[in-house]
């Protein structure tokens, strides 16, 4: 819980004493402040850790070299960069209450933030596509989802992400209109960058539009997978152990299709909460407390953890590349010939 505290002005504390125009701090509890460090630190960790044993797992096995474990070490590594570089600040931002790192690093962890954002909308979206083509149209999937063709993707998606965001931010189009209200709000040791309504309708349709076209996207492999099942399965009965070898292909695909579907369920939960305050701070100019804010950024951080785990829990060789990796088993000579597939 947070506890306010009305404080006279000798009693107040400041992001920098003795500076004309420092920031004041918020009063947090001890029992609060000992849980957001418990909770940054735990988050930071499992999010580091995870996702570099999905990054070495996906790179060191050759058997998952596939367009789709491809975007998933893409997804993996602008999680791993958002841990190691964002989360980080963001931690001591949230549990002093007070920016220490400058106006210009502010303004850049805000882009680096915001792009890796931007940049994981897009691959959740490219996952939801390559499902969609696996399912529906298995004949011409392998020819058009090559690898040649996912790099493409995720270089194209890295490059417009980033730019779009440090445009944004750095050119100054997000802040139009708002000068009266970032001069009322602007002291030293504050780190909360504002958005105009016109941008902020901007970035909410970046998050909605896709997640809208994944909803439908889903929906459709769903259906058609059911009805697959059922096709495979009277198959299966009539031509023996090529039927039974097919089924175990698509069950594969069917069960890759609900695990990223439930990542992605996962994926617009926790950024939700963050596109909603945009809309409502841009369009009615209303200054989301920072508390509040700080626990929303919490919740979109979140998912940057759970990911590694939603793979632990339904993906059997991502559990078995940890044990390798833990077992140090990849220092052996013969680990490229380790079948990670088999039980």
């Amino acid at each position: 819980m947070n506890v306010t505290v009305f404080q006279t002005e000798d009693e107040l504390i400041y992001c920098y004493s003795g500076i004309n125009g420092s920031c004041t701090k918020r009063f947090h509890s001890s029992a609060l402040q000992s849980a957001l460090c418990i909770l940054f630190s735990v988050g930071t960790i499992l999010t580091i850790t995870g996702n570099i044993m999905v990054i070495i797992s996906i790179c060191l096995f050759k058997q998952l070299h596939s367009p789709t474990n491809f975007l998933i070490l893409s997804l993996a590594i602008a999680d791993f960069l958002l841990g190691a570089t964002v989360l980080p600040f963001s931690a001591v931002r949230a549990i002093d209450t007070c920016w220490y790192f400058g106006e210009a690093f502010c303004t850049f962890h805000t882009s680096l933030d915001g792009g890796i954002c931007v940049t994981s909308i897009f691959h959740v979206c490219l996952i939801a596509v390559d499902r969609y083509f696996a399912i529906i149209y298995p004949l011409i999937y392998p020819i058009r989802f090559t690898v040649c063709t996912t790099v493409f993707l995720l270089i194209f998606a890295w490059t417009v992400s980033m730019g779009y965001v440090f445009f944004l931010f750095y050119s100054g189009v997000a802040n139009e209109g708002l000068e009266e209200l970032i001069m009322a709000i602007s002291c030293k040791g504050n780190c909360q960058i504002l958005t105009n309504a016109k941008w902020g309708l901007i970035n909410s349709l970046i998050f909605f539009i896709p997640f809208s076209l994944m909803t439908c996207m889903y929906g459709r492999i769903f259906m058609v997978a059911k009805k697959q099942a059922k096709l495979i399965e009277s198959l299966a009965d009539q031509t023996g152990a090529a039927g039974k070898n097919s089924n175990r292909v698509r069950k594969r695909e069917r069960k890759a299709a609900t695990t990223l579907g439930i990542a992605m369920l996962a994926f617009v939960a926790c950024l939700l909460p963050y596109f909603i305050i945009s809309v409502i701070d841009g369009f009615h100019n209303i200054i989301i407390p920072p508390f509040v804010y700080d626990i929303i950024i919490g919740i979109y951080y979140f998912n940057s953890a759970l990911n590694p785990l939603i793979y632990a829990i339904f993906y059997p060789w991502f559990r078995k590349s940890i044990k390798l990796i833990v077992a140090c088993k990849i220092f052996t000579s013969d680990f490229i010939t380790i079948n990670v597939f088999k039980q």
